[in-house]
């Protein structure tokens, strides 16, 4: 074989190889298909109890905390963190607020009511909702208000930024922390007595701990909507609670909750973080309707006259939510899921079984139409697929 004819096949076998390599270099790389199931209600372990639950992801992890048990009598054990590495097992982290460390005069040791963290500009905000109880046994508290801890990490440690606590007039329940594109923070939070029964937003100094401008509304709260105000429809008559806000598709949202008919899930939309506030749909995007858990309360407080009929569910409240990355990387929402139980204990405010209480439950949250949805409340295998 001539050395002419050698040179002729290794350049050609030289052009095969390159363009081989070029091919596979500009193939589109295959997407891997990933699969999450999950079954509501999440946690099933009484000691896992919790209502109101907000969950924060970071990094790969999840972290959740709410209002721990007992949620309706006397003063519960303080702020505890669950953490989660697939959003379905969940295990104690730490308790950053433990009760039994607290001094007997401190004005927050109470019922630690709805806490949540929020992530804002690299720190963990810990809002928390408590006072003090005047008597021994008696079910609301005094000086309830709401109270601001940060810290660099989110186990803590977390310092008070509020000594004196913030509150519309001398009440605040279900404080939740906004933290816009801008630098500006909002808090929101509720009452349910009076004139000031509703919701309620101020700007606040993360920095100083107070409102930016107190001369507004009440102690720098103005109101945003109350459950009997004209147009309201009627399944917020009962009382609305729970806010929480998030920043999507141009315009701010505010998810809330309403105990009328049961419990549900209702959303208010605005294209400023202090609104004007508007519904974003007439209707509750989640939640349940059950007479036996909410007769009795409609008729000693006067909103009897609301008609409805019950869904067709297992569970007698769904709601008080957050909004959290799931395992897709979109928007989810979690809140508790009370499962209806065989055995009612009497309680003034509502029914209480003794075999079942307030867990976990998560749901894609949807946006169709201008509008955000939730196909739930499930109770049976929920299979989620995405690629990457």
């Amino acid at each position: 074989m001539t050395s002419k004819f050698i040179s002729v096949i290794l350049i050609a076998s030289a052009f095969s190889l390159v363009s081989c390599v070029g091919t596979k270099e500009h193939e589109k790389p295959k997407s891997q298909v990933h699969t999450f199931r999950y079954t509501n209600p999440i946690t099933r372990d009484p000691s896992q109890s919790m209502r109101d639950q907000i969950i924060l992801k970071e990094g790969d992890r999840w972290y959740m905390t709410g209002t721990s048990q007992p949620i309706w009598d006397g003063p519960n054990p303080g702020v505890r963190l669950m953490v989660s590495d697939d959003l379905l097992h969940w295990r104690e982290r730490a308790w950053l607020i433990d009760a039994n460390k607290l001094p007997d005069d401190c004005p927050y040791k109470g019922r630690f009511y709805a806490p949540e963290i929020r992530k804002i500009d690299g720190n963990f905000y810990l809002v928390v909702n408590s006072g003090r109880f005047p008597k021994k046994g008696e079910y609301w508290e005094a000086n309830h208000k709401a109270w601001i801890f940060v810290s660099y990490e989110i186990i803590g440690p977390y310092s008070l930024l509020t000594p004196n606590g913030l509150a519309v007039g001398d009440y605040a329940n279900d404080a939740s922390l906004f933290g816009d594109d801008d630098g500006r923070t909002y808090l929101y939070c509720c009452t349910y007595t009076g004139d000031n029964k509703g919701l309620h937003q101020a700007e606040i100094d993360l920095k100083t701990g107070k409102v930016v401008d107190e001369t507004k509304g009440v102690n720098g709260f103005t109101k945003i909507m109350g459950p009997r105000e004209k147009g309201a429809p009627d399944w917020m008559a009962g009382g609305i609670e729970g806010s929480y806000v998030i920043k999507r598709h141009g315009f701010y949202w505010m998810f809330f909750s309403a105990w009328t008919r049961g419990y549900e899930i209702g959303v208010l939309k605005a294209s400023s973080p202090l609104g004007p506030w508007e519904l974003a749909s007439r209707e509750p995007i989640l939640g349940t309707r059950k007479h036996e858990v909410r007769d009795a309360l409609a008729k000693s407080e006067g909103y009897d006259f609301v008609k409805y009929e019950d869904t067709r569910d297992p569970y007698v409240e769904v709601g008080h939510n957050g909004i959290f990355e799931g395992p897709d990387g979109k928007d989810w929402i979690c809140c508790h899921y009370w499962l209806r139980g065989e055995k009612v204990i009497a309680n003034p405010h509502v029914p209480i079984y003794n075999n079942t209480s307030e867990q976990l439950g998560i749901e894609p949250l949807l946006f169709e139409d201008g509008v955000f949805k939730v196909n739930g409340p499930t109770w049976t295998e929920q299979v989620v697929t995405w690629e990457e």
